[in-house]
C-alpha cells in the first residue's frame, strides 16, 4: 500500500504538500510544485516527487526509481474535461498514438471520473510494480512495466519543464 508520512510542507494556493513522502519503504522528495490555471481560474496544484534527485529531465525519466505526480483539484472538474485535458496534453507524444501504448492510454482515460473540489489524482510509478493511478479522479488503474509510465512522465515534463535543459 502506498502512503505518505507527514513531514515539512510547502504551500501553494492553499494546498499543502509534504516536502517528502515515504512510499513502500522508500523516501521521495518534492522536486517541484506548481499551480495550473485555465482562463484565470485556478484548476489544480500539481507536485512531482522523485526518489532520486536528477539534474535533468532525461535522468528523471530513465531512472528506475519511484516517481509520483500528484494533482489536488481546486475546483470540480468533470470527467469529460479531465479526459480532454489528458488527450490534449498527451497528443504531442507519438509513442502514445498507436499500438499497445494507445490501448494503455485508452484504459487510463477510461479510468477517469468526475473529480470534486479538493479531490486528487495520483500517478505513481514503482519499479517492479508498474504505474498506479489512484485518487478521487480515477476508478484506479495499474499498468505493468516502465514503458507506459515513461511515456506519461515524458509528456508531462515536456509540457512542464522543471529541470535545466
Amino acid at each position: 500500500m502506498l502512503w505518505a508520512a507527514p513531514a515539512q510542507a510547502r504551500e501553494m494556493a492553499g494546498v499543502r504538500m509534504p516536502d517528502s513522502l515515504s512510499l513502500e519503504g522508500r523516501s521521495l522528495s518534492l522536486a517541484h510544485m506548481d499551480l495550473e490555471e485555465k482562463f484565470f481560474f485556478k484548476v489544480y496544484v500539481w507536485s512531482l516527487y522523485l526518489e532520486q534527485k536528477p539534474r535533468e529531465k532525461s535522468e528523471a525519466i530513465s531512472a528506475n526509481c519511484v516517481k509520483r505526480l500528484q494533482f489536488r483539484f481546486l475546483r470540480k472538474v468533470s470527467r469529460a474535461q479531465l479526459v480532454e485535458a489528458f488527450e490534449e496534453g498527451l497528443a504531442s507524444n507519438p509513442a502514445l498514438r498507436g499500438g499497445a501504448m494507445r490501448q494503455e492510454l485508452d484504459r487510463l482515460l477510461g479510468s477517469l471520473k468526475d473529480v470534486p473540489e479538493g479531490g486528487e489524482l495520483v500517478i505513481t510509478y514503482v519499479p517492479g510494480g508498474g504505474l498506479r493511478v489512484s485518487g478521487e479522479a480515477s476508478h484506479g488503474l495499474s499498468v505493468a512495466g516502465k514503458t507506459f509510465a515513461d511515456a506519461l512522465f515524458v509528456s508531462w515534463l515536456d509540457q512542464h519543464p522543471v529541470f535545466k535543459t
